[in-house]
This record gives C-alpha cells, sequence and structure tokens, in this order.
C-alpha cells in the first residue's frame, strides 16, 4: 500500500516576525513580499537578507512584483523585475514568484523566458495572475511549459472553496509535472475539506491579525487607503492562525 505524501505549507509574509513565526511554525516554505494590502508588492534586498538569516528550516521564495494593478507589464517594468531576481538570486533564496500576462491576458510567454532565464536554478512559482487570465487551460499548459515549478491558484475565484473544483480538475491535468498550490481563504478549519476536494500536495496562506497603532489626540492626519485599517494601524502575521493551520495540515499526512 502506497504511503501518503506530505502536504506542503506555505505562508505569505511581510515583515521578519511574520518569518520568525512560520518557521517556528513548521511551514515549508515563506513567499516573502510587502504590501500584502495590495496584493503583494516585491520586499527590499534587506528585508529578503535579514528572513534568510532568520529562517533555520523554511525555504524563502521571494514575490516579484513591481507595482500594483495588473499583470501587464513594459518593458522597463519587465528589466526591473529581472533585475530584482538576480539580487534575489545573489542573495541565495530558494525561489521567486511572478507572473506575467499580455494585453489579451494570456500568458506572456516572451516576458516569462526572460525572468526563467534570471531566475536560474532558483524555483519558479507562478502566481496568481493566472486566476486574471483569458483561457485557464491554455495558461495552465503554457506554464508548464515554461518549467515552472508550481501554480499558486484560488481556482480563478475568490474563495478556494468556490474555486476546489477547477484546482481538482488542474491536478489531474499536470500528472504530476507540476505542483498545484491552493490558496484563497484557506485556514485550518477548512484545510482537510480543500485537500480532500483538490488533491492538491501544497497549500498557501497568509493568516494576519491587525495591531493597532499609537493615536495622538488631536491629529486629524491618517495615511491609510480606502478599506484598510485606521489611522497607523498595521497587520502582522497571526501566529495562533498559521501554527494551526501547520498541525491541520500535518494531521492529513
Amino acid at each position: 500500500m502506497a504511503q501518503a505524501q506530505a502536504v506542503r505549507v506555505e505562508i505569505g509574509v511581510e515583515t521578519l516576525g511574520g518569518v520568525g513565526i512560520a518557521d517556528a511554525a513548521g511551514a515549508d516554505r515563506i513567499e516573502l513580499c510587502t504590501g500584502l494590502l495590495l496584493g503583494g508588492l516585491t520586499p527590499s534586498t534587506a528585508l529578503v537578507a535579514q528572513s534568510l538569516e532568520l529562517a533555520s528550516r523554511t525555504k524563502v521564495q521571494v514575490l516579484i512584483r513591481p507595482r500594483p494593478g495588473d499583470f501587464r507589464y513594459s518593458p522597463a517594468e519587465v528589466a526591473l523585475m529581472r533585475a530584482d531576481i538576480g539580487q534575489v538570486r545573489r542573495l541565495g533564496a530558494a525561489g521567486v514568484v511572478f507572473g506575467v500576462l499580455d494585453e489579451e491576458g494570456q500568458v506572456d510567454t516572451a516576458a516569462m523566458a526572460t525572468l526563467m532565464e534570471a531566475a536560474g536554478d532558483m524555483e519558479v512559482t507562478f502566481h496568481r495572475a493566472f486566476d486574471v487570465c483569458a483561457e485557464p487551460y491554455r495558461a495552465f499548459e503554457q506554464i508548464m511549459e515554461l518549467g515552472c515549478a508550481r501554480l499558486l491558484t484560488s481556482g480563478r475565484q475568490p474563495s478556494v472553496i468556490d474555486g476546489a473544483a477547477l484546482i481538482g480538475k488542474l491536478v489531474t491535468r499536470a500528472g504530476g509535472a507540476i505542483d498545484v498550490m491552493a490558496c484563497g481563504g484557506l485556514r485550518a478549519d477548512n484545510a482537510a475539506e480543500i485537500l480532500e476536494r483538490t488533491g492538491v500536495l501544497d497549500v498557501h496562506a497568509a493568516p494576519r491579525i491587525a495591531v493597532p497603532g499609537l493615536i495622538v489626540e488631536g491629529s486629524e492626519v491618517s495615511f491609510a487607503e480606502p478599506g484598510v485599517p485606521q489611522d497607523f494601524d498595521h497587520f502582522e502575521a497571526d501566529a495562533a492562525g498559521i501554527t494551526a493551520l501547520c498541525e491541520a495540515v500535518a494531521r492529513q499526512g
């Protein structure tokens, strides 16, 4: 009787505190970024370097995304992404996370190829640009042909629960050629259901809690954008949520 394969947990973090929490909880990988409220942006080289020093067992994957918004990038932006990938590679990260679409919403295979070349022997994850591409099955074949190690997806739905059917189809279609990693509201209390419904061996989550900021009496200034915590609040990785997820996934193995 074949043994069940262990499921790998990746945690999205944007601070050194988050790196330490994910590492202590036993996460297999960290997706390091900044600006999670914007969907994630490229972190500074200093944050990457210090995260690599801090993570004792967890592999560090670095998000390469030069700006918020869509995933159609100008030649200058692609050049910047290539330069960031080179910096991350020299620092010794295990992998990078990026995705580029063209004007028709298809995978921009030319831009992806130049970025894949810059990544060299690092693992490459094609991120959730897939979830807004024009033709998912065509895109999936292109992503596999490019040689990406994994695809991060919510199944083209806001919630992984709603996207589970498509994720399961992608896992079957991949046939082990690429790892399909489920994300999108995945937490300890629904991890078992998602694993059963999709067959994935990789899950991704970024559990966070709001940290109240210092309120100065008499000040009317706020730097918060609409829809984000008010005043000077910020988010930090949720230690309890991350630990619970890692434990829940380990029980399924």
